[in-house]
């Protein structure tokens, strides 16, 4: 063999073991990140749910408040009549 011939192929598996390195290591951070992304997942749809709970007990606060609201009007209703007969 030749100098030239040896030279190039210890180039060409020295790059090959190389890159197959890399693709390992990248395989490895692409599996991390699934799972990282995964857990974002997870807690975005956490926090979906708390929204919507919270979303869903202030309906109901409101609510109350407009229920407490009419009846005020009522009383307020029936004083001005009671008051206006006396």
């Amino acid at each position: 063999m030749d100098t030239t011939q040896l030279l190039l192929t210890v180039v060409l598996t020295v790059t090959t073991i190389l890159l197959v390195v890399i693709g390992i290591q990248l395989i490895l951070v692409l599996r991390e990140l699934r799972v990282a992304l995964k857990r974002i997942n997870g807690i975005i749809d956490a926090f979906e749910k708390v929204g919507g709970s919270v979303e869903h007990g202030f309906a109901e606060l409101t609510g109350f408040f407009a229920g407490a609201k009419s009846l005020f009007s009522i009383i307020d209703i029936l004083r001005r009549k009671k008051n206006g007969k006396k």
